[in-house]
């Protein structure tokens, strides 16, 4: 990761000194405290900048700490730029991982496929050592591959205290407007998930429900989907000492209370799909909203929202947040820069 400053924001000078002289508390404050919004802030403050994260949430009330949180790039398109972020964030990770950043590893992945073979995703490219197998039936083939694992409720504490030791400030306070923090700092970033649609109008923005169970891990070590599945999408992600078996994606449902009926299904297909689940032990099920975006993750920047501050919003990204999340972060530090030096924004 480039540990490096911000070379041509001289963010003292131009950030820190807004409307008529004040001399402002941040540089950029970073409204969010899930898996996007601290990333973000780790970002910019090893740019340089000094940031504040504003969340309503602890980290292990955030949606990203009910995520299963395996690398893949589901449901946000095969656009350039969706690349860019997903193969960043891909590299972030598996350095993380090579470093013993405690949540995070690498591990062996079988998709398979009940319908012919497509060709290889566009996403392989980001992905060393993508091969195509065949497959017993009912399945046509079968892709394996190895990406990173992001155990969230290890890892985001974890990078909420890298974020406190490099400076970061975090508050905990529900916002009622991003005006209001207009005499907090020149630049806000928006990592607020679902709550832009009431923080900044965003009606694009719709909660994807998800339901997963949590189980013992009977000795699991490879992550198995089946997205085609006549019952619906079918994952089985081991973790060190639990399994997240799920999933479902039923669009505008906002009910966060587990379905019986739901829970027993996915055990249904997980079970058939991975055999060795029969020795496992229900522990939990959790059901949250993911942050789906009609036009994919919006990561751009927006002069007219809040009059004489900059706002660049990086929200959106559905099932996609892990996935996505070094690369959006490192795309809003680059778009802050070019929109600065924040004199003029």
């Amino acid at each position: 990761m480039d540990n490096g400053l911000l070379d041509d924001v001289d963010w003292a000078s131009s950030c820190r000194r807004g409307e008529r002289g004040k001399v402002e508390e941040f540089d950029v404050v970073v409204v969010g405290g899930g898996i996007v919004g601290m990333t973000c802030a780790v970002e910019l403050r090893r740019r340089g900048a000094r940031v504040c994260v504003v969340t309503a949430d602890e980290p292990a009330r955030t949606t990203s700490w009910l995520a299963a949180a395996v690398w893949y790039p589901v449901g946000i398109g095969g656009s350039e730029r969706a690349l860019t972020f997903a193969q960043e964030s891909f590299d972030v990770f598996a350095d993380q991982a090579e470093r013993g950043v405690p949540g995070v590893r690498m591990i062996g992945t079988r998709m398979l496929h009940r319908r012919p073979l497509p060709a290889d995703p566009w996403w392989s490219t980001a992905v060393p050592g993508f091969a195509t197998e065949d497959a017993d039936d009912p399945f046509t083939g079968t892709w394996r591959f190895s990406v990173p694992m992001v155990e969230v409720p290890t890892y985001l504490p974890w990078l909420h205290a890298q974020a406190l030791e490099l400076g970061v400030e975090v508050r905990n306070t529900k916002l009622a407007s991003l005006a209001e923090l207009t005499d907090h700092a020149r630049v806000v970033v928006n990592a607020t998930g679902l709550a832009s649609r009431t923080l900044c109008g965003d009606t694009t923005v719709q909660p994807v429900r998800g339901q997963v169970i949590r189980a013992s891990n009977p000795g699991l070590a490879v992550s198995v989907r089946d997205e085609h599945n006549p019952g619906g999408h079918t994952y089985v992600h081991p973790r060190r000492h639990d399994v997240i078996i799920g999933g479902t994606f039923e669009p505008g449902k906002t009910d966060t209370t587990p379905d019986p009926g739901t829970a027993k299904a996915l055990w249904a297909r997980a079970t058939e799909l991975v055999p060795e689940l029969r020795r496992a032990r229900v522990l939990e099920h959790h059901a949250g909203l993911r942050p789906a975006r009609v036009d994919g993750p919006r990561v751009e920047l927006d002069r007219h929202l809040i009059p004489g501050r900059t706002v660049v919003h990086n929200y959106g990204h559905g099932g996609a947040g892990i996935t996505l999340s070094w690369g959006s972060a490192r795309a809003t530090a680059d778009l802050i820069a070019q929109a600065s030096s924040c004199a003029t924004v």
